[in-house]
């Protein structure tokens, strides 16, 4: 059936329901609330929001990082959770501001689909103001975007961004890393964010039904949000300032990949791979996917979600602090000089 071309046409005649949207921002409202601070000085629904600095910084600098999900939401889809993927979009752009030493203090974020579903959308930003609340940071405002033919149908998108503050004095560059200084690793909580075009590769060759009983640990193991390392890091910067060189927050490329990021020239990070507990997931992984250790190390983070260069002397100082604070803490490697033409990040 064709449209009239004398008859009316609204927007919601087009696939976009204004009231639709309206809802999702009445429902929003009191997770978003939560996750307030003292610096916010309005509320979700303006054309902008305003954050004034707070006044215990002498001489801040800003620190912006930004964000998506990736293919796990097509894990989302499929086992139709979407409570937890907005964890995952604050983790991606708040831990990667943390490695600078940077509070975060706003997080935005921008959700696409082709036609809102307000429920499905607000389980999303249940789970965005979550993942604020543990990082500490305000949820200050965002866009829903309903685009009809954009996106097929039951399917989002997910975008996001960090905001934060470091003292100048203050901001972790990884300059100052020499041999023979520590490397510790945080525990993730799973592969986190990264990895999942090959996941579902491997999914799909293995032939399981993550939807099946039989598979539910799997699946669960799958969609764990990222670990927010905010709070326990931030807590150790502010109780032993200087004692940390350098932070590496371990996304897309792995452990190989990310650890020189940080690193100045003329030394690497040797790591033992038998240093730590590696979740179950990873050795599923490997083993249906057949891949080698070495693609391992460079595509997930392998059960290390964050890695701290110390020096040797304060490194069980640090470990015990940040078991104190609720992470679990290896040491997992060392800083050594680098040889001719040698990576800067060595799984061995």
């Amino acid at each position: 059936m064709t449209d009239n071309p004398l008859s009316p046409l609204t927007y919601k005649d087009a696939g976009v329901d204004i009231d639709a949207g309206d809802q999702l921002v009445e429902n929003i409202k009191p997770f978003a609330k939560r996750t307030m601070r003292p610096e916010v000085l309005g509320g979700i629904g303006g054309f902008g929001a305003l954050v004034e600095v707070s006044k215990k910084y002498r001489n801040p600098v800003m620190v912006a990082g930004t964000d998506g999900v990736g293919t796990k939401l097509k894990l989302a889809f499929h086992l139709n959770k979407h409570d937890t993927v907005g964890q995952d979009l604050v983790a991606m752009s708040v831990n990667d501001i943390l490695v600078q030493g940077a509070e975060p203090v706003f997080f935005l974020d921008y959700f696409a689909c082709g036609k809102l579903d307000v429920a499905v959308a607000t389980d999303v930003v249940k789970g965005i103001a979550a993942g604020c609340e543990l990082a500490g940071c305000a949820l200050i405002g965002g866009e829903t975007a309903e685009m009809p033919s954009m996106y097929p149908a039951g399917e989002y998108d997910l975008a996001g961004f960090a905001v934060g503050l470091v003292e100048r004095d203050a901001i972790i560059t990884g300059r100052s890393i020499a041999p023979g200084d520590a490397v510790l690793g945080l525990a993730s909580s799973g592969p986190h964010s990264n990895g999942y075009s090959l996941i579902r590769r491997i999914i799909e060759r293995s032939g399981v039904d993550l939807n099946a009983a039989s598979h539910r640990q799997l699946a669960l193991d799958l969609l764990a949000p990222t670990r927010i390392y905010v709070k326990p890091l931030l807590a150790l910067l502010a109780a032993h300032p200087g004692v940390v060189k350098g932070l590496a927050h371990i996304t897309g490329g792995g452990l190989t990949e990310n650890i020189p990021r940080v690193l100045p020239d003329g030394v690497t990070a040797a790591i033992d791979r038998t240093s730590w507990t590696r979740p179950p997931v990873f050795s599923w992984l490997q083993e249906h996917g057949k891949i080698d250790d070495s693609e391992m190390a460079r595509t997930f983070n392998c059960g290390i979600g964050m890695v701290l260069v110390v020096d040797a002397a304060n490194a069980t100082n640090v470990s015990a602090f940040l078991r104190s604070e609720g992470e679990t803490v290896f040491a997992i490697g060392a800083i050594r000089a680098r040889a001719t033409g040698e990576h800067q990040a060595i799984v061995a």
